[in-house]
């Protein structure tokens, strides 16, 4: 499906589609490097990132904006409505050599017309600019998630504390996912991205240069996955990420979580990665207070902005 949009003031075009096509792909892909490599951050997250790949993904739309002079792409957004519950989320770039032209705004408008005035918006990092975006669309701020980091040189991290009962071995592919996938949706039942994660999901990432399964482990009690560290190697950077940690409802409670924390941040500290990041919700005060045990804090912050509808 393709839609075509006028954009809000003279001079540009909104094309709205399910799939971003094949030949479209490497120009899309060249805006949101483009504007990382000037910002210094992505302003479309891995996941969305890979929403660009495979095909069409249900209750995900593509949005793209040209300029009818020359038809450049200058802006591009992406909008997923896979939530059954939270309004639609969405993320936006506009190319730093457009902007300043009121194609941000544009884009927003788009998107607040396509989900009928229910939105959420990321602002990864924050940037001043996004927060007057945001004000000018009558978006509020509620949500804010937290980049933390530690130095992974320096004092010998502690050995790991399972509770009773408990190993850790690592990842199988094709023998776990079920199981992974499964405690996963439990331990993040509360979270709107990260316990969504289908086999499709899972699929991409493990198709990724940076998968390695020998960073991904797992706990296990009485034969029952029970808690997991997915580890991640950011190359290019140097830098270890606490990808994500997970516990069964059931096993929460007992230091499970730190322990495994420590078992991706040994493997980590043993690859010779000088630092390591993660993100953490603010408001989720029990892992905050964990991660600043062990060393962590605040490296900068993404903010997400909704509708009051």
């Amino acid at each position: 499906m393709s839609d075509v949009m006028n954009g809000v003031g003279a001079g540009r075009t909104i094309d709205m589609v399910d799939e971003v096509p094949p030949g479209l792909l490497t120009e899309v892909r060249e805006l949101i490097d483009g504007a990382a490599l000037e910002d210094g951050r992505q302003a479309v997250s891995e996941q969305g990132r890979l929403n660009l790949r495979g095909g069409p993904r249900e209750g995900v739309r593509h949005f793209l904006l040209r300029e009818t002079d020359g038809g450049t792409l200058a802006g591009y957004a992406q909008l997923d409505g896979t939530d059954p519950v939270e309004a639609p989320a969405a993320e936006m770039v506009i190319h730093p050599a457009h902007r300043l032209q009121g194609h941000g705004r544009a884009l927003g408008r788009a998107l607040l017309t396509a989900t009928g005035q229910r939105l959420r918006v990321w602002a990864h990092g924050g940037h001043p600019a996004a927060r007057q975006l945001a004000k000018a669309l009558g978006l509020t701020l509620f949500r804010e998630l937290r980049q933390m980091r530690r130095p992974l040189t320096g004092d010998a991290l502690p050995e790991p504390r399972l509770p009773e009962g408990v190993t850790v071995r690592t990842f199988r592919p094709g023998e776990d996912d079920a199981a992974w996938l499964a405690v996963n949706a439990a331990a993040f039942a509360h979270h709107p991205e990260q316990g969504s994660l289908t086999q499709r999901d899972l699929d991409d990432r493990k198709s990724e240069d940076w998968f390695d399964p020998e960073g991904f482990f797992l706990a296990e009690r009485d034969g029952r996955l029970v808690g997991f560290h997915w580890t991640k190697v950011h190359r290019a950077e140097e830098l270890g990420e606490v990808y994500v940690v997970g516990v069964a409802p059931d096993a929460q409670g007992g230091g499970l979580g730190k322990a495994l924390t420590l078992t991706g941040l040994r493997y980590l500290a043993a690859r010779g990665l000088p630092a390591v990041l993660l993100y953490v919700d603010a408001d989720n005060t029990a892992a905050v207070g964990v991660y600043e045990g062990l060393g962590f804090t605040v490296h900068e912050t993404d903010l997400m902005y909704r509708t009051e509808t």
